[in-house]
């Protein structure tokens, strides 16, 4: 019986040195060059999907800042309705971009309403009555500005839904050369942004579980706001020390384990982009509609 019992720890050892031999423990890392990320869509259109974060940024800039310079009906229209025909053909029906725009339209209305009841007078007047005067300018001007408003604003609203942070972030760092001390900092904010909702939840309940939470709601919220504050802060020097310990603020260059780059689809968006506002104030000039959105109503 002793020598069954003496037999098994050498056999088990024997076994176990016969497995590492047999396989070792080795960690296989692809090299970057060759890595294939997974896919994730970022869009519910096919085109935009394929689209750099850096590069939805960009293209909305480039059709947003030309349509600040003009301020008629013709420009306006022609840009809105090549942007939802555009964003049709690219897999989103212009039905369904209303619908996700929807704090645009608010913002339009809120914008023709001002400038229809309040804009400057000229031409003929259709209604008189204290300060509001409705005239043919002011109608003009408020159909342009609704226009104008959903132009510059939906489709910038469109390429930001669904865009990955983690992305926009390595694309910062790599096309626009970025400090990425700054970028993956602001990056890990936004992340931890998402935590104050628990960690408010999670303070009240250890102040009722002490008895602290029957007091005064102003001081108790004052109080609270106060822990919620103490808590950032620590979180805060938590982040930081481990981003320093990754090598975040230092001389030397980082590597990335992510690759951003631009692709051609990114350069068919940009010439897109830039033709919008193009035709949009070509149209205004060759119909007589250009009117400069600083100059004299």
């Amino acid at each position: 019986m002793s020598d069954v019992s003496t037999s098994l720890p050498s056999s088990t050892a024997a076994l176990s040195a016969a497995r590492s031999a047999a396989s070792p423990e080795t960690v296989v890392v692809t090299a970057r060059s060759v890595r294939v990320e997974p896919a994730h869509s970022s869009s519910e259109s096919w085109f935009i999907q394929r689209i750099n974060p850096v590069s939805r940024f960009i293209g909305a800039l480039l059709m947003s800042l030309p349509m600040f310079i003009t301020l008629d009906v013709v420009s306006a229209c022609t840009a809105l309705g090549l942007e939802l025909v555009l964003l049709w053909i690219g897999g989103i029906n212009p039905l369904r971009v209303l619908r996700r725009t929807w704090p645009v339209w608010i913002a339009a209305v809120g914008g023709f309403l001002t400038v229809f009841l309040y804009g400057k007078a000229s031409g003929d007047v259709y209604f008189h009555w204290g300060i509001i005067d409705i005239t043919q300018g002011s109608v003009s001007l408020s159909i342009a500005t609704f226009a104008r408003v959903g132009a510059v604003a939906m489709p910038s609203v469109i390429l930001a839904l669904g865009l990955d942070p983690t992305d926009l972030a390595d694309g910062l760092v790599q096309l626009l050369h970025l400090s990425p001390r700054f970028v993956y900092g602001g990056l890990a904010g936004l992340r931890m942004m998402t935590l104050l909702k628990e960690d408010w939840h999670a303070l009240g309940l250890s102040r009722r579980s002490r008895g602290l939470g029957d007091g005064g709601r102003v001081r108790a919220v004052a109080t609270q706001s106060f822990n919620l504050l103490v808590l950032s802060i620590r979180r805060a020097t938590k982040l930081a020390t481990a981003m320093e310990a990754r090598g975040f603020g230092g001389d030397t260059d980082r590597s990335a384990a992510r690759v951003s780059k631009v692709h051609a689809v990114d350069w068919i968006f940009y010439a897109i982009a830039l033709a919008i506002p193009v035709v949009a104030l070509s149209a205004a000039v060759v119909t007589g509609n250009w009117h400069f959105a600083f100059g004299s109503v």
